[in-house]
């Protein structure tokens, strides 16, 4: 089996891995990062993005031998010091989310979202996490809390 070295949330882990395992399983069952939910394992619903090298990601997509030698942001690795990353704290506040099991993904693809434009328009927002299906929501709240992600921030003008 082959080895791999990955930091996961600021911690470096070296495992050896099946090569047919996706990252949304290592990460779930190896690692304990619950967090990220399997959604379709189609990369359809985007429910188990993460950021991998700072990019955004559908780790059913993703082979962890793909990912390794790679830094991995999980929604369990965007809060510090027990305080909630402020686009965590712009979807609660927001009422962002009804069910819950888009959210990490949502979060994390918005972030990566701000990375490319920090100061996207409505559509820019909606265009931006088009590869994330919420099925609850009408959108409206998780397009204005990546607005107010977005200054929270500090990346924005608005």
């Amino acid at each position: 089996m082959p080895r791999i070295t990955v930091k996961v949330d600021d911690i470096t882990y070296e495992e050896d891995v099946e090569p047919r395992t996706l990252l949304v399983h290592f990460l779930r069952d190896r690692l304990g990062k619950t967090g990220t939910p399997i959604g379709c394992d189609t990369s359809n619903c985007g429910s188990c993005t993460v950021l991998m090298d700072g990019r955004s990601v559908k780790s059913c997509s993703v082979l962890a031998v793909q990912a390794d030698e790679s830094e991995i942001v999980t929604i369990e690795g965007l809060a510090s010091d027990g305080n909630w990353h402020p686009m965590q704290r712009a979807f609660h506040e927001e009422h962002a989310l009804q069910c819950g099991y888009c959210t990490p993904g949502m979060i994390l693809a918005a972030i990566d979202l701000l990375n490319d434009d920090p100061d996207p328009s409505d559509e820019a927002i909606r265009q931006g996490l088009e590869g994330n299906l919420c099925r609850c929501t009408g959108y409206c709240n998780i397009v204005r809390a990546v607005r107010r992600g977005a200054e929270e921030m500090g990346v924005t003008s608005r």
